[in-house]
């Protein structure tokens, strides 16, 4: 049995897969989250962009109306009130296509993780 479903290495690869209304999205999520953890490394989990600093801190993906974004369950729970607007669960976010990405409560929630990650790291005797 021959599984056709295609297997990303890079973010380049799985971007350049989607047509170019979706791709733009896609590279705005990207620089998006660099911005906000320019020391996190990028790689594909789960056949997902995500970006990781002692662990992963966030995935995204797009799908036939939205992209996701997947902060863990923490980021979903901590910034609640924030999120009330886009249909979540306890792992990701929705953000239609049809409407611009929240920018600045990407930022926030990538920040959020960020933070998160160092301090378990820091209380491991990582840095």
């Amino acid at each position: 049995m021959e599984n056709n479903t295609p297997r990303f290495l890079s973010t380049d690869e799985y971007i350049a897969s989607f047509p170019a209304e979706i791709q733009e999205k896609l590279v705005l999520m990207r620089a998006t989250i660099k911005a906000a953890a320019p020391n996190a490394q990028e790689k594909i989990s789960y056949q997902m962009p995500a970006f990781a600093l002692h662990g992963i801190l966030v995935y995204f993906a797009a799908f036939k109306h939205h992209i996701g974004f997947f902060p863990t369950a923490s980021g979903i729970e901590h910034f609640k009130p924030e999120i009330s607007e886009y249909a979540s669960s306890k792992g990701t976010i929705q953000f239609p296509l049809d409407r611009p990405l929240p920018i600045e409560l990407i930022s926030k929630i990538v920040a959020f993780r960020l933070k998160e990650n160092l301090e378990k790291a820091e209380a491991k005797g990582k840095k």
